[in-house]
């Protein structure tokens, strides 16, 4: 069953949502979540932020292929391996317009808020949370026959928000998580960061107001 406690160095651990499968990878020195999206009807699969260890993303992806590479945000840690997966796979890249500039491999697609990413028969929304960097991205699966999956890079972990270096970004990305995210989505809406463990909305909600006050 799955928890989505991996391990870098070990292997994918594959949450089979029916017609949508995410298997996430624990790779790299900074223990960064990369995460593939496979439409079982289609077989078309969709990547979230080659972050390092190309050869073993590429085992990840099998035969199958990609038809996109999605960055969650331009911080370095999460594209280390994107130059070499897209020359291995021809497959297009796509990051929020705001986090464009900062991402050293060219962004083929931009996305903005409420976009959808196709991924064979299904589809993920985009939805931009400013202040850990302007451009960052969350990814939401609205599942019809379960609660929603939410891939949030580095805007919402276990315990609080991504990390931000101002005032005025942690206030921004505080109000959009908790209006985007916890203002929007069910307490059972499954939680996969862009580092460490998966969580839930419900799980977090309670510690709102405690992230508030402290201030990250």
């Amino acid at each position: 069953m799955y928890n989505g406690r991996v391990t870098v160095g070990g292997p994918a651990d594959v949450h089979d949502l029916g017609r949508l499968m995410i298997s996430k990878l624990a790779v790299g020195p900074y223990d960064n979540n990369v995460y593939l999206l496979r439409c079982r009807d289609t077989g078309d699969q969709v990547l979230v932020d080659a972050a390092a260890e190309p050869g073993r993303i590429m085992d990840l992806i099998g035969p199958g292929g990609l038809s996109l590479i999605v960055t969650t945000h331009r911080h370095p840690d999460h594209w280390q391996a994107l130059a070499e997966v897209k020359d291995l796979t021809g497959a297009p890249t796509a990051a929020h317009v705001d986090d464009v500039e900062g991402i050293p491999v060219p962004t083929d697609f931009v996305l903005r808020d409420g976009d959808l990413v196709r991924v064979g028969d299904c589809s993920v929304e985009v939805i931009h949370l400013v202040g850990h960097t302007p451009g960052s991205i969350a990814l939401l699966y609205d599942d019809p026959d379960g609660p929603p999956h939410l891939i949030t890079g580095d805007c919402l972990f276990p315990g609080g928000v991504g990390k931000t270096t101002t005032t005025d970004a942690f206030d921004s990305l505080y109000r959009d998580v908790t209006t985007k995210l916890c203002g929007r989505l069910p307490d059972e809406t499954w939680v996969y960061p862009g580092h460490g463990h998966d969580t839930t909305i419900g799980a977090e909600r309670p510690a709102l107001a405690e992230w508030r006050e402290r201030g990250w």
